[in-house]
C-alpha cells in the first residue's frame, strides 16, 4: 500500500503510514493470549458490528480497542478475501487522502 512501512513496535511487526500513524499490529500470542491475530484501525462502527456478527473471528483488542480498533484472529481459518478488506479498511481509516487516492481498485496481495 502506498506510503507504508513495516517495523517492530513492542516486539511485534507493525505497519505504519509514512513513519507515523500505525494501522496494523501483529499479535503473536500477546502476553500469553491463546490467539494468533492482528489488531487494526477500523472505520467507525465496524468494530462492534464485526465482533457481534462473528465473535469467533473478531474481538476487541486490549489497549486500542477503546479507540475502535479491531482484533482479527488468523488461527481460525479466516476468509482471506475478508482479511484483505479489513486491512484495506484499516489503511483507509488512517491514511491521508493523497495516499488513499493511490490505492489500486484491487490489490495483488
Amino acid at each position: 500500500m502506498p506510503g507504508t512501512e513495516e517495523r517492530l513496535s513492542h516486539g511485534e511487526p507493525c505497519w505504519f503510514i509514512e513513519k507515523g500513524k500505525q494501522f496494523v499490529s501483529f499479535d503473536d500470542h500477546h502476553h500469553g493470549e491463546d490467539r494468533l491475530a492482528f489488531w487494526c484501525a477500523a472505520p467507525e462502527g465496524s468494530q462492534l458490528a464485526l465482533v457481534e456478527s462473528n465473535p469467533d473471528q473478531y474481538f476487541v483488542p486490549p489497549y486500542v480497542g477503546h479507540r475502535g480498533w479491531l482484533g482479527v484472529r488468523l488461527d481460525r481459518n479466516p476468509d482471506w478475501g475478508e482479511i484483505e478488506d479489513v486491512v484495506v479498511d484499516a489503511f483507509l481509516t488512517v491514511a491521508p487522502k493523497r495516499l488513499t487516492d493511490q490505492l489500486p481498485d484491487r490489490l495483488d496481495i
